[in-house]
């Protein structure tokens, strides 16, 4: 693969070493998505894994919104 651009490849590269942060998968209220967890009972949406299009609209299911989950 070729990158053309005038960033320096330090820039570019920063950060491919790090690890991506633990997620897991839970539903709430029927939605499935993939959560990073920031607390017990609150995580962050990294994506949703819902096949019905109708979640991708609502804004209160955009990947980095907060959301409140009972641990199962």
């Amino acid at each position: 693969m070729i990158l053309y651009t005038q960033v320096p490849i330090e820039t570019v590269l920063d950060g491919m070493d790090n690890p991506p942060p633990a997620t897991t998968e839970i539903t709430v209220n029927g939605v499935l998505m993939q959560v990073e967890a920031t607390s017990s009972y609150q995580g962050k949406i990294v994506r949703l894994l819902s096949p019905d299009p109708f979640h991708y609209l609502n804004p209160s299911y955009a990947p980095g919104q907060l959301i409140e989950f009972k641990p199962g």
